[in-house]
């Protein structure tokens, strides 16, 4: 049980960390990527080829990074002067044009060159063969512990700030969320948070092999989650979201918009780029197969769930899909039609949600970008 709430909890985090940076394109800078996954793939194969050539991982996850944000670069440049719709044509394409040269090309492997349709395997996974002592397990579960806290104090911090918020609401027209919901919301966070670290601590404890990994994209999720939060209340996260709401405004008063759009769009494809290593890591083997178009789509489920435009809200978005997806996967058990329901089921959800609530859960009236 304890290795399978592991497991879960490392592929939230990797969604997590994967619609942060679409969040970012998207929700904070009104960018439209339909190829979000493109990003992801490229991070997953530079990471996981250079590895198999023996650079440390390290390194391999470094250049991953840059070449993801490298190809943020390039289509930006290419596309962002243009219609958004040019945008997300472009994306979407790229990101299919990247899977079927991972599925045709051949790559290397210990045994010699493979098949690219037939997945890469034999590369190592960070943490996957430590064998850590008393001591080494103790300085883990101290790590956890400050993650933990971290956490909650950011749960905190926005139940207060939506509190308050509620208290300086003065448009009658929009009803603000009830101090019962606030309530309801930071029971069911906290005892999310400290079912992770329970079961995170027993994993560490009697080592079990992904509990280093869950460890490392929970650290990893923390830090870019704080990074981004910084960036959002800088005067640089006022202008990105001056842009989505109206660019002419900025470039007005002398602001060169397209870099700024240029900025977060790679910014966000390097986010994505990280997350296609842990993606790796997580599956252990990679196909082509697993970077399909509609992994884009459950970042962008994510995003509308938590709600546009917020970070907070994109975790709170990984956590509904995640837990959506385990029991749905345990319930249809079945060939493709069952598979096919599943998402019909997600689109609907996400379509009532939209109707009831546009702005997400977590996001804000005033901030909704959907419209655009």
């Amino acid at each position: 049980m304890v290795g399978y709430f592991v497991s879960v909890t490392i592929f939230t985090a990797l969604y997590a960390l994967f619609s942060l940076g679409l969040n970012l394109q998207w929700g904070l800078t009104g960018l439209i990527n339909f190829g979000h996954v493109a990003f992801m793939t490229i991070g997953a194969y530079v990471t996981v080829l250079l590895n198999i050539q023996g650079v440390p991982v390290i390194v391999a996850v470094a250049i991953g990074t840059v070449v993801a944000a490298t190809l943020g670069l390039i289509i930006g440049t290419s596309t962002l002067r243009l219609r958004e719709d040019y945008l997300a044509i472009v994306t979407i394409g790229v990101a299919e044009l990247l899977r079927l040269i991972a599925n045709n090309e051949q790559w290397p492997s210990p045994d010699g060159p493979i098949e690219g349709s037939f997945g890469l395997k034999d590369y190592l996974i960070p943490l996957a063969d430590w064998d850590p002592n008393l001591w080494q397990k103790l300085i883990a579960i101290a790590l956890l512990t400050i993650i933990a806290v971290f956490a909650m104090w950011q749960l905190w911090r926005g139940l207060k700030s939506q509190w308050k918020e509620n208290q300086q609401i003065q448009d009658k027209s929009y009803r603000p969320r009830k101090p019962i919901s606030l309530i309801i919301w930071g029971a069911i966070g906290t005892t999310l948070i400290v079912a992770i670290y329970i079961n995170g601590t027993l994993a560490l404890y009697d080592y079990y092999y992904r509990a280093g990994l869950m460890v490392l994209v929970l650290l990893v999720l923390a830090l870019v989650y704080w990074g981004l939060e910084i960036l959002v209340r800088s005067p640089w996260g006022r202008i990105i979201k001056a842009i989505r709401e109206d660019e002419e405004i900025p470039r007005v008063l002398g602001k060169n918009v397209f870099w700024y759009k240029l900025q977060a769009f790679m910014l966000g494809g390097a986010i994505a780029g990280i997350a296609g290593a842990f993606y790796a890591w997580y599956l252990t083997t990679v196909y082509p197969s697993n970077f399909e178009s509609i992994v884009t789509f459950y970042a962008w489920t994510i995003i509308i769930l938590g709600g546009a435009g917020s970070n907070a809200g994109t975790l709170v978005g990984a956590l509904i899909f995640s837990a959506y997806n385990e029991i749905t996967r345990n319930l249809f058990v079945g060939g493709a039609s069952l598979d096919a329901l599943r998402i019909m089921i997600m689109g609907l959800i996400v379509m009532i949600l939209m109707i009831w609530r546009p702005q997400g859960i977590l996001g804000k009236k005033e901030e909704l970008t959907l419209g655009k």
